[in-house]
């Protein structure tokens, strides 16, 4: 009897120890996948707090709240079955769809530096006064706008990590996915909460009544936030713009490659390796940083040139286009 229970308890810790490493090894592949998608993550944590702009502050944090649920149905609900199926049935598919969605965020960024340069006319107020008469309508369009944009980016990250990922089974494929899904969602709009927040922190701090020797330093802390909020939500519309095209021309680069139009990717790393041999001679630890750097600046050209060209083509073609289509969808009245 002994021997048998010492032979049950050695197949169990081997499970254990098994099951541990598959843990492991699904946490690794899971970090691993989600760096790759690191550009949509930044343009996305970038993006959404501008869709909590206009709105009490006691109506930001449940607003954010939303935006996190819709994601998470977004990446959970839809988009890791489907890249389940696509992985299964069609793998064929999956550089196509992300050099769609690649081609997508190069316009959406070329667009907004267009905007930039030439001002379009903003239709922001109109939509606040026709939602003044009815705030939960107005918070209503603005979350299901924000999780229109969110699946778009959603989309980009799951397929970037399915990419990314080894040859395995379905269910660690759907580990890793449902890891990657669940971390970076919370990573984001835990970030976003702390920048919409942020504002109103620092305003308390900026009317705290404690005496010296911090309330002054505490008071001046609060006054710097404050005034830094505006400047840091801008930077942010940049870095968000900057990704956009920047991730947006890298997938268009690598798809290139796949299908055998390897010469930017070929020129982009020819360049990489000059401008990183040139710095390093100078500047040893900056070897790493120039080289990702010039290779950076080649996949934001490569999405600036395809987004300006893609302004006309969606706006003289594919907007018409789709309203005539919704047109005839319509149901008469």
């Amino acid at each position: 009897m002994s021997v048998g229970l010492i032979a049950l308890l050695d197949d169990v810790a081997f499970m254990v120890k098994t099951a541990a490493a598959s843990l492991d090894d699904v946490a690794g592949q899971a970090a691993k996948a989600g760096t790759k998608a690191a550009g949509v993550v930044i343009d996305d944590a970038a993006v959404t707090p501008r869709y909590v702009v206009g709105f009490a502050a006691e109506r930001e944090l449940p607003i954010v709240g939303k935006i996190a649920l819709g994601s998470l149905k977004n990446k959970l609900l839809f988009l890791l079955p489907g890249a389940l199926l696509l992985s299964a049935f069609a793998p064929w598919a999956i550089t196509p769809l992300l050099m769609l969605g690649g081609a997508y965020l190069c316009y959406e960024g070329a667009e907004k530096v267009y905007e930039a340069i030439v001002p379009h006319e903003d239709h922001g107020e109109d939509e606040q006064q026709a939602g003044a008469g009815n705030a939960k309508a107005f918070e209503d369009r603005r979350v299901a706008s924000a999780i229109k944009t969110d699946f778009i980016l959603s989309a980009e990250i799951m397929a970037i990590t399915l990419a990314a990922l080894p040859e395995g089974s379905v269910g660690m494929k759907a580990a890793v996915l449902a890891i990657v899904a669940i971390g970076i969602t919370a990573g984001v709009y835990g970030v976003v909460a702390l920048i919409v927040k942020a504002d109103d922190a620092g305003l308390a701090m900026a009317r705290s009544q404690a005496g010296p020797p911090f309330g002054p330093l505490l008071r001046g802390l609060g006054r710097g936030i404050v005034r830094g909020m505006p400047i840091l939500l801008g930077i942010l519309a940049v870095i968000g713009t900057a990704a956009m095209i920047w991730v947006g021309g890298g997938i268009l680069m690598h798809g290139l490659e796949t299908y055998g139009v390897a010469a930017p990717a070929h020129l982009a790393h020819e360049a990489a390796d000059w401008a990183a041999n040139w710095a390093g001679q100078a500047l040893p630890f900056a070897k790493g940083v120039v080289e990702w750097l010039v290779t950076a600046l080649a996949s934001g050209l490569i999405g600036l040139v395809v987004g300006a060209v893609l302004i006309p083509l969606s706006g003289f073609v594919l907007a018409p286009a789709w309203r005539g289509l919704s047109r005839l969808w319509r149901p008469a009245s």
